[in-house]
């Protein structure tokens, strides 16, 4: 796996649109205000000529010209590395449009985005062979004051920082809008991870170790068996070490996790894991239907694998998030919480 070089004092973060631009508040105010924060760090920053669109249908712009900002900025000497816009919903549809091979070839570089942005971040770990980060996106940092989490991804990016733990709570409501842009998490949840050991919950898990990747099942499950489904040769690669894998569900219930999992794992994504990590899932947070609920969606499926199962991690889209070095080798240890440290 080849590692970017961290970003150094007085470099300069690129900023890309291959979802959802910040072209409407609140997500307008707090690019701005991201873009204040960081300058007054220090680092320079440029704008991709999508960052500021909303003519696309579920990204900034059009699938051609979210591809071609994506490859120009990746491949540019003029940026350091690339955090994204934000989110969205149909970033897939710009993988036709992103020049893989150039991706390939050029000097790697950090690129940090979740969510949506799982189209990029992973495709990275596994066509590319390079590491990325699962992270928050520019937005995020425009908050009055930044929280632990978000202070924990710059020291990540800046190398600083080479593990990362979980927090105590969570949010399960925003409380940003447009009146409010600027808001931290509303912490009203406490955090309590649960432990299974295949199918069985336990209470504590042996530490864990392999390279780690992921990102939104959401995403991942439409990769299968596409032309961008090469997990079959980053298993190869990786056989010896083993593959953790982080996963996370944003707008799904708990029978399209289910559903997803079983798809990946049909697809025999899962065959040298050494650990699962399952983010809190958005939409079907504390969801029951017939039977099912977030875990057994889970353990289901991946139960049979008799590895760690780790629930309810900070992972994902109910903040504060991990920055997960995604491709990077890592190690987990879990009790009342989980820490991951990259090697």
């Amino acid at each position: 796996m080849r590692y970017p070089e961290y970003i150094k004092e007085n470099g300069t973060i690129g900023l890309v649109a291959p979802s959802f631009g910040c072209a409407f508040e609140p997500y307008k105010s707090c690019f701005d205000s991201a873009i204040e924060r960081f300058q007054g760090m220090g680092y320079k920053l440029v704008e991709g000529p999508n960052c500021r669109k909303s003519d696309g249908i579920g990204i900034s712009s059009t699938p051609e010209n979210c591809g071609k900002e994506l490859t120009d900025f990746y491949c540019s000497g003029d940026n350091d590395m690339l955090i994204t816009c934000g989110g969205g919903e149909l970033m897939c549809e710009t993988l036709d449009y992103v020049d893989f091979e150039a991706v390939n070839n050029a000097n790697p570089k950090w690129y940090m985005g979740y969510s949506d942005n799982t189209n990029f971040t992973f495709l990275l770990n596994t066509i590319c062979d390079v590491a990325s980060i699962y992270g928050p996106s520019i937005g995020a940092f425009g908050m009055e004051k930044l929280e632990p989490a978000l202070e924990d991804s710059i020291q990540v990016f800046t190398g600083k920082k080479h593990e990362v733990s979980g927090y105590d709570k969570f949010e399960i409501e925003s409380l940003k809008d447009e009146d409010h842009p600027f808001v931290g998490y509303n912490l009203t949840e406490k955090k309590e991870l649960r432990l299974f050991m295949g199918e069985a919950e336990v209470n504590r898990l042996p530490e864990f170790s392999g390279i780690i990747t992921g990102g939104c099942l959401d995403c991942l499950a439409n990769l299968v068996g596409t032309k961008y489904d090469k997990v079959a040769q980053f298993n190869e690669r990786y056989k010896e070490q083993g593959v953790i894998w982080f996963l996370e569900a944003c707008d799904l219930n708990v029978m399209s996790i289910r559903r997803a999992l079983w798809n990946l794992d049909r697809a025999g994504w899962f065959v040298n894991t050494k650990g699962f990590i399952i983010g809190r899932p958005a939409a079907a947070w504390k969801q029951e239907m017939m039977g099912l609920d977030q875990y057994n969606a889970v353990t289901g499926i991946l139960g049979k694998y008799n590895v760690p199962i780790v629930m309810d991690a900070d992972v994902g889209h109910l903040a504060p998030a991990m920055t997960i070095v995604s491709g990077a080798h890592a190690n987990v240890i879990v009790d009342d919480n989980i820490k991951i440290v990259y090697k």
